[in-house]
């Protein structure tokens, strides 16, 4: 499920669906993207997702315990780089 469907539903339901409140969502993104500016400084290939959506793809995997290969699949990146992604959210 990509961020941007998701983005315009109710908060009760962002909830239900990630574990967490909209605002939490906000401020972890804001921590990462500061992490990313700063491991992008050594250069680097940019990664395929967006960070609203490694970040989703990372509560999806915790909240619904699936294998890295269907979270990948489900966000059309290969098994090791859902793992990779994840490890590093």
């Amino acid at each position: 499920m990509k961020y941007e469907r998701i983005k315009g539903i109710k908060e009760k339901e962002f909830r239900r669906l990630t574990g967490i409140k909209r605002k939490t969502f906000e401020k972890i993104l804001e921590i990462l993207k500061k992490a990313d500016k700063a491991k992008r400084v050594k250069g680097g290939k940019k990664s395929k997702l967006s960070m609203e959506d490694m970040t989703l793809m990372t509560l999806e995997y915790w909240r619904e315990n699936r294998t890295y290969f269907h979270t990948g699949q489900s966000y059309g990146i290969s098994e090791s780089s859902a793992y990779k992604n994840i490890r590093w959210i």
